[in-house]
């Protein structure tokens, strides 16, 4: 498997969240020493203690995406790795933040790290269970679930858009959105989701499945790895 990334991307974001984080801890201590040392400026400490948790947010999710390794990127190659020499990879490289070409197909692959009991049911993914401690990081340590189902759909449409313009429409190979859940102490119940979802540790396993039924042609391959060569 060929692995594509953006480092410079990857380096840059990196630094922005730690910086993102660092300027977070000085707006907090401000607001704390503002709430201790000058009571009567009680107003201008709320602001920077709201203003420093928006900013530690902000912070963990760039720290989570861009910097702490392993980054999804390269929990996603680590899944994948022994995949066949015709597979590309693509990391913040191409329209969409993370995308596989290969005999399989054309895939955008959305990762998600969350933790805990994660279900598709009445047309909706949820995430549920955990108690207290659960409860809590999902408002401190981990973000919220969102909506994979819009999450992908926009990702299609991303990479349709880019396609259209670079090649004749009848041309354009399906593309497939599978959502792949990194975490080891995930549990996963997919449902009927119209979506395919995985583990991480099936990812590569239900790739070389759907290899063996040759979705793509050597030259389908080539000539889509050529356009985003050039990306």
């Amino acid at each position: 498997m060929k692995i594509i990334k953006n480092e410079k991307l990857i380096q840059r974001n990196g630094k922005i969240g730690q910086g993102i984080s660092l300027a977070a801890l000085i707006v907090l201590g401000i607001g704390m020493y503002i709430s201790f040392s000058k009571p009567e400026l009680i107003t201008y400490s709320v602001v920077c203690l709201i203003l420093g948790f928006i900013m530690s947010q902000v912070g963990m999710y760039m720290g989570g995406r861009w910097g702490r390794s392993p980054r999804p990127d390269e929990k996603l190659d680590a899944g994948l790795k022994g995949l066949p020499g015709e597979f590309n990879i693509y990391h913040y490289s191409s329209p969409v933040s993370h995308l596989l070409v290969g005999p399989s197909g054309v895939w955008v692959l959305i990762p998600y790290h969350q933790r805990g009991k994660i279900s598709f049911e009445k047309n909706r993914w949820k995430m549920k269970g955990g108690g207290f401690l659960q409860g809590y990081m999902r408002i401190f340590g981990q973000e919220g679930l969102g909506r994979p189902d819009l999450d992908a759909e926009n990702e299609v449409q991303i990479l349709k858009k880019y396609l259209a313009k670079k090649m004749d429409e009848a041309d354009i190979p399906e593309i497939k959105p599978i959502l792949i859940f990194t975490t080891d102490d995930v549990e996963l119940d997919t449902g009927e989701s119209p979506i395919a979802a995985v583990k991480l540790k099936q990812l590569k396993e239900f790739m070389r499945q759907g290899g063996k039924n040759r979705v793509l042609s050597p030259q389908q391959i080539t000539e889509l790895t050529n356009l985003f060569s050039t990306e």
